[in-house]
C-alpha cells in the first residue's frame, strides 16, 4: 500500500468511524457516523421534494421520489391551481434509476405566481409555488451554499433550520447550491433524499440551481477529462471513479430541472452536459461545469508532493506545470461564454455560477500546519485555461459566485495586471469537513487602510494575480461550536439591477440575519459595481456617451484586431466607457443588441457622443 492510500484510509477512518465525540459544551455525545437509512414512507408521502427553474417561458421541474414498489404506478402528474381548482399540465414517466420524475411545460406564463402540486397514484401529493419572474424588482437576492457534509464529527448533523429560516426572512429569489450537496461516495440516492428532507421547504418555492461536484459523483476530487474512466486512487489521472451510470443518475437528480443545455452533445461513458444559462429577474446566470472537461494532473506534471495534485516544493517553477494541452473549461464552454457575454436580451447584469473560483484560493489545508504551495484541484490550474476563462467572462462584466473551497473569500482576479478581470465570491461550507486558510507568507500589497495582512495583491501558488478583500479563516484550533469556529455558513448576494451594485454577505451558522446585532464574517458585507468586473487600473475613459433611450446595449470592438473588448447593457441614458489607452475602438449600440455602429476610431480622451434611436 502506497503512502497516498494509507493517508486516504486514515482520513476516512477518522471521518467515518463509529466512536462518539462531544458536540458542544453541555451537549450529549454524538456518533461520528451519519445516518443515511432510507425511511419507509407511507404511499401518500412517496414524493420527497421537487426542484424547478423557469427560463424563456419554459418550466422544468423534477420531483424526487422515494423507492416505489413493483406494483406502484410509474407515472406522475403535475397540476397547477387555476380558479380554485387543480388542472393537469403535464404527465411524465418516473425514471426508476434514481426515482426521478422530470416535467417540462412550454409556453409557461412567468408573469404569474402559481401553486403547483405533483401527484402520484391516488394518495400522494406534494405542493409548492412557482414564482413569477421578478422583472419589476430592483434587487434580486441569491442565497448561496456549498459543502453540505452530514458527518457529526464536525457538526454536520446540526439542524439546517437556521438556513431555512434565514432564506425565508430575506425571501431569496434564487437558491444556488454550488456543489457537494452529497458527501457519500457510494449512496448518492440516499444522501440526496436527506438533502431534500433538509432543504425541500425552501427549494419547492423558488428557482434552484444545483451543481454536482466531486463528492456528489462519488470521489474526493474531480478532473472529469470529458468522461474518461479514472484508475488512480484519488482520481488525479482524470476522469470518473464511479461508473458512468452512477454519474448519470447523479446529474439527472440534481440538474434535470435546469434550462436545456446549450450544447447537449454527450461526453465519454454516455455522460451528458448541463452547462447553460438561466435568465431570471433580468439577471442572466451562466451555469458552468468547471470540473467536467478539466484535465487530470497525474502523469502530466512533475510530482512534487505526496499527491500528484499537491505541490509542496516552495521553489518550484509555476510555469512548469502550465503544460501544453491541459484543459480547464474546454472549447465548448468557452464558445458558450463568448456568445453569452454578447447577448443582453432581457438582461441587465451577468453572473457566472460554477463549482469553484479561478485561483488557488487557500494556502493551508486540513490543519493549521498544513501549508500547501499549490493545489491543482483548484481552478488556478492550468493557468492558461484559467486565464482563458477569466478573459471570456470579463467581456460581459460577469460576477462570479461559487463554492467548494471550504473557505469563504472575496477575490478580484487579474490576468496581465492586478484587478483587470472579474470579482468572485466563494461561499463558506454549510458544515465544514475539511479546513482551509488564506494566509500568504508575505503580506498582500496595496491593502486597504486597516485591512488584515492576508488581504491585498498577491500571487497564488500558480503565480496567478489575485487581490484578496476578505477570507473567513477558521480558528487555528477549532473547538466549542463545531460550526462557526470551523467557519461554516452561507452567502447572500444582492444584485441591484437599477444601480448595478452587487452586495456580498457572508453569514455564520445559527444567526438571525435580520437581527441588527448579528455579525457577518470579517470583511463582509462588501459592495462593488457591476463595472468593477472589467475596469483595469491602467485604462482610461472614452468620451461621454448620451442616449435618447433608456438602458442601451454598448459594445466596444478593437479597431485593429476586430476582437470584442466587451458588451454591456448600461443603466440609464449616460455612459462613460473605459478602454485601454493608445488603441482605437469601434463602438456599436442598440436597444437589445449592438446593431448600429456610431464610431470606428473612438479613443481614450475622445469627444463626447450623442446617440439617437432614430
Amino acid at each position: 500500500m502506497n503512502r497516498l492510500s494509507r493517508f486516504a484510509l486514515a482520513y476516512f477512518a477518522l471521518m467515518f468511524c463509529a466512536e462518539t465525540v462531544l458536540a458542544q459544551p453541555g451537549s450529549a455525545p454524538r456518533r461520528r457516523r451519519a445516518d443515511l437509512s432510507i425511511p419507509d414512507v407511507a404511499k401518500k408521502d412517496v414524493i420527497c421534494f421537487a426542484l424547478y427553474t423557469v427560463h424563456d417561458k419554459t418550466l422544468k421541474l423534477t420531483a424526487q421520489f422515494y423507492p416505489l414498489d413493483d406494483n406502484d404506478p410509474k407515472t406522475a402528474r403535475l397540476e397547477v391551481q387555476q380558479d380554485g381548482a387543480w388542472k393537469k399540465v403535464a404527465e411524465t414517466n418516473i425514471i426508476e434509476d434514481g426515482w426521478t420524475a422530470p416535467f417540462r411545460v412550454d409556453d409557461w406564463d412567468d408573469s404569474q405566481t402559481v401553486r403547483y402540486r405533483v401527484t402520484h397514484g391516488t394518495e400522494a401529493s406534494y405542493e409548492g409555488t412557482v414564482r413569477r419572474n421578478p422583472v419589476d424588482k430592483d434587487e434580486i437576492v441569491v442565497a448561496g451554499f456549498t459543502g453540505n457534509s452530514i458527518q457529526p464529527a464536525h457538526g454536520g448533523d446540526i439542524s439546517r433550520q437556521d438556513l431555512i429560516d434565514n432564506v425565508n426572512k430575506v425571501d431569496a429569489d434564487v437558491l444556488f447550491f454550488s456543489g457537494d450537496q452529497v458527501y457519500d461516495h457510494n449512496r448518492h440516492y440516499a444522501a440526496w433524499l436527506k438533502f431534500g428532507r433538509d432543504f425541500g421547504d425552501i427549494i419547492k418555492d423558488r428557482p434552484t440551481v444545483c451543481l454536482p461536484d466531486d463528492h456528489d459523483v462519488g470521489q474526493p476530487n474531480l478532473w472529469g477529462e470529458s468522461g474518461k474512466i479514472s484508475t488512480l486512487s484519488g482520481a488525479a489521472d482524470g476522469g470518473y471513479s464511479q461508473p458512468g451510470k452512477y454519474v448519470r443518475q447523479v446529474e439527472r437528480a440534481q440538474t434535470s430541472h435546469l434550462p436545456d443545455p446549450v450544447d447537449p452533445h454527450k461526453i465519454g461513458q454516455d455522460i451528458g452536459v448541463y452547462y447553460t444559462n438561466l435568465n431570471w429577474g433580468n439577471i442572466d446566470f451562466a451555469i458552468l461545469e468547471d470540473r467536467k472537461f478539466k484535465t487530470g494532473p497525474a502523469g502530466r506534471v512533475p510530482k512534487q508532493g505526496p499527491r500528484p495534485d499537491h505541490i509542496r516544493n516552495p521553489d518550484y517553477d509555476p510555469a512548469s506545470v502550465d503544460v501544453d494541452g491541459a484543459v480547464l473549461l474546454g472549447e465548448r464552454q468557452l464558445d458558450f461564454i463568448e456568445d453569452w457575454t454578447a447577448d443582453w436580451t432581457n438582461a441587465h447584469m451577468k453572473v457566472a455560477l460554477s463549482q469553484t473560483i479561478f485561483c488557488g484560493g487557500a494556502h493551508i489545508h486540513g490543519a493549521a500546519n498544513g501549508r500547501l504551495h499549490a493545489d491543482m484541484d483548484s481552478n488556478g490550474w492550468p493557468q492558461t485555461g484559467r486565464n482563458k476563462a477569466l478573459a471570456a467572462l470579463r467581456k460581459g462584466f460577469a460576477f462570479h459566485y461559487a463554492g467548494d473551497q471550504h473557505l469563504a473569500t472575496i477575490f478580484h482576479h487579474g490576468i496581465d495586471e492586478y484587478r483587470d478581470a472579474i470579482w468572485s465570491f466563494c461561499v463558506p461550507s454549510i458544515a465544514n469537513l475539511y479546513l482551509r486558510w488564506w494566509l500568504p507568507v508575505e503580506p498582500g500589497a496595496n491593502r486597504e487602510p486597516g485591512a488584515p495582512e492576508y488581504t491585498g495583491d498577491s500571487l497564488d501558488g500558480f503565480a496567478n494575480k489575485v487581490t484578496n478583500y476578505a477570507a473567513a479563516n477558521p480558528e487555528m484550533k477549532p473547538q466549542g461550536n463545531l460550526l462557526n469556529t470551523r467557519a461554516a455558513g452561507f452567502g447572500i448576494v444582492r444584485f441591484n439591477t437599477k444601480t448595478r451594485d452587487i452586495t456580498m454577505e457572508c453569514w455564520p451558522r445559527n444567526v438571525d440575519v435580520t437581527d441588527p446585532q448579528a455579525k457577518q464574517y470579517p470583511g463582509w458585507p462588501r459592495t462593488i459595481s457591476q463595472f468593477d468586473n472589467y475596469q483595469p487600473p491602467s485604462w482610461g475613459k472614452l468620451g461621454e456617451m448620451t442616449f435618447d433611450f433608456e438602458n442601451p446595449v454598448v459594445q466596444l470592438v478593437d479597431a485593429e484586431t476586430k476582437e470584442v473588448l466587451y458588451t454591456v447593457r448600461v443603466p440609464g441614458k449616460l455612459f462613460v466607457p473605459h478602454a485601454p489607452k493608445g488603441k482605437a475602438f469601434i463602438v456599436k449600440v442598440g436597444e437589445n443588441a449592438p446593431d448600429a455602429t456610431i464610431s470606428v476610431q473612438a479613443r481614450v480622451g475622445g469627444e463626447p457622443m450623442h446617440v439617437s434611436k432614430k
